[in-house]
């Protein structure tokens, strides 16, 4: 099944790329009168129309096969076998952090001298 994804997946790549470039080749609708007064655009290879033609034709081709490939694509990625479980499941456990008892009080790790500006400090 990964093999015929991946050829599909090239497939589309390529109709992409090719519609892509069979639109920025052809000329728009305002490029016509050019041709009128003899800009060269009958001298070419399919002549004053047949070009516009068959690259709208073989764009429609492109276009038509981008979209069975996307179709295509979406129903092999969509076909894939479901993962039983959570994501979380294979997660590393830490420790548990230790909770002091509840009728503890917070002793100062340091003995205040009676003398030291400390005992103003309200606590």
């Amino acid at each position: 099944m990964d093999y015929l994804f991946s050829v599909v997946l090239v497939v589309h790549i390529m109709a992409a790329i090719g519609v892509i470039g069979l639109v920025l080749v052809q000329h728009g609708k305002g490029a016509d009168m050019g041709a009128a007064f003899g800009s060269g655009a009958s001298g070419s290879l399919f002549g004053a129309t047949g070009s516009a033609n068959f690259l709208s034709r073989a764009t429609a081709v492109l276009a038509t096969v981008f979209f069975v490939t996307s179709l295509s694509l979406a129903y092999l990625a969509s076909s894939k076998p479901k993962t039983t479980g959570s994501v979380m499941q294979d997660a590393v456990k830490s420790a548990p952090v230790p909770v002091p008892p509840a009728g503890s009080v917070d002793q100062p790790a340091v003995p205040v001298d009676a003398d030291s500006k400390a005992r103003d400090i309200p606590k």
